[in-house]
């Protein structure tokens, strides 16, 4: 997710009225939502300081003019508004277990309670002792450099053969701190929808499973599942990879912050190429995958059932997986923000790192279809420039991206959960590896280089005969 493009907007606002202009007040809320949404899962989900977010995670983005976005932060009841020049006012609510819900429209459901645990209690991670190499690593990749941006790195956790040899935290941060894991969230739900495969609830060949596109006759009807996970769907959703003067009016960023079902006008999207021709990334064709998830793990009522939603997610993944501090949020009709919005601590995203490098197994049991990992990681066509493939980021390719992230210490056989600011959760099986880091480092490149070549620090401290 690359929200850089609201830079341009706030400018454009800053001198024109936004209440009556139809196209400028959409992308105005996009940013109010953006603030408001943010801050009020930094502050009820995480525990973070609002302000601090604000200047490190929310400003950069929002550029030059971001004092023209007022927030206030309305503890009491649990509540977060901001408005842009006066414009565009977002009120952001903490719904408990399904995090925050920016309010727009018809009031949603009730918020849905957090599942109770059914599945066995994982034991603990079990914790090494940490060699000089890795502290040495983690030294460098806290380490601020003498010029901004900043680096702010907030945590690192590094697992060898499913055992902790490196954790590290950022002052205010800790093992319980969930964290923003932007579109590392694509990563979870690439894992839900696996469970889904591996029942045999859902297919990733064939027609997705979408009412609107049901009839033969629809050229969307051919969309699958597997075009979704891999951004070809075809579908005029915009994209979410790169800035522009005018992606402030993106489509996707305009669905994500800005409207109340999100699936809904997803799916509502016309077809611009031939499913399966053509590489975009945009985080709104997740979105169409979340609402496949809340339809068919959703129980028996019409539509699906945020409680049931969620107790399938905790009951067939998190729970068995361990995660601890894990909390998926939901749009208004119960839908997961299933593109962008999973806070988790950094030893819960390690935990789903582990989970691919063992190709979906659990202490012994199969939950991903055997094979899951490598199919996620398969390069898809059209994205050999950054290396792309069902849901993760690979390393399997030749492009310019990858050739970078290999030569900065990244192996070739890498791939990764990957979100904006700098979010990363890289498997390495030829190493049995896998390292998490999180941050709020607003550069193009979200320090790939830094991430990359702690990785191959890693592997060498963890590869050196003791």
């Amino acid at each position: 997710m690359n929200i850089q493009h609201l830079r341009p907007l706030l400018l454009i606002a800053a001198a024109a009225p936004l209440a009556g202009c139809g196209a400028l007040s959409g992308a105005a809320h996009v940013a109010t939502g953006l603030t408001s949404h943010q801050l009020c899962s930094a502050t009820f989900v995480s525990g973070l300081d609002p302000q601090v977010i604000r200047r490190e995670a929310i400003d950069p983005d929002l550029g030059p003019a971001h004092f023209l976005v007022r927030h206030d932060v309305d503890r009491a009841n649990r509540a977060v508004t901001a408005s842009l020049a006066g414009f565009a006012p977002s009120r952001a609510v903490h719904r408990g277990a399904a995090g925050c819900l920016v309010l727009r429209g018809a009031a949603p459901p009730p918020p849905p309670t957090r599942p109770a645990i059914t599945a066995p209690v994982p034991p603990p991670l079990e914790t090494a002792a940490t060699s000089p190499a890795i502290e040495a690593a983690l030294d460098r990749a806290f380490a601020e450099p003498a010029r901004p941006a900043l680096r702010q790195t907030k945590a690192v956790v590094i697992l060898h053969r499913g055992r902790i040899v490196g954790e590290r935290y950022a002052a205010g941060y800790g093992v319980d701190t969930p964290i923003t894991g932007w579109s590392m969230t694509k990563s979870v739900t690439n894992a839900l929808l696996g469970v889904l495969v591996a029942q045999g609830k859902v297919s990733v060949q064939g027609p997705a499973p979408v009412a609107a596109w049901a009839a033969p006759s629809d050229p969307r009807h051919a969309i699958s599942i597997d075009n979704l996970l891999r951004m070809n769907s075809g579908l005029a959703l915009g994209q979410s990879l790169t800035a522009s003067p005018w992606s402030a009016f993106d489509p996707s960023a305009r669905i994500l912050f800005a409207e109340r079902d999100k699936a809904r006008a997803a799916v509502a999207a016309p077809l611009k190429a031939v499913p399966g021709t053509d590489w975009t990334y945009a985080d709104a064709s997740t979105l169409i995958l979340s609402r496949i998830l809340r339809d068919q793990a959703g129980g028996d009522q019409a539509g699906g059932d945020q409680d049931a939603l969620l107790a399938f997610a905790h009951r067939d993944l998190f729970d068995r997986l361990g995660l601890e501090h894990a909390t998926l949020e939901l749009d208004a009709t119960g839908t997961p923000l299933g593109s962008t919005h999973m806070w988790a601590s950094a030893r819960d995203w390690a935990r789903l790192g582990q989970l691919y490098l063992d190709d979906g197994k659990v202490r012994g049991e199969q939950i991903l279809p055997k094979g899951w990992a490598d199919y996620s990681a398969r390069p898809t066509v059209g994205s050999e420039a950054v290396g792309y493939g069902a849901g993760f980021w690979t390393n399997r390719g030749s492009g310019e991206g990858v050739r970078r992230r290999i030569a900065w210490g990244m192996p070739a056989d890498a791939f990764m959960a990957r979100g904006h600011h700098g979010q990363y959760v890289i498997v390495v099986p030829s190493a049995r590896l896998v390292v998490v880091r999180l941050g709020t480092t607003p550069t193009p490149t979200s320090d790939m280089e830094t991430v990359a070549r702690l990785v191959g620090e890693v592997i060498a401290a963890t590869s050196a005969p003791n």
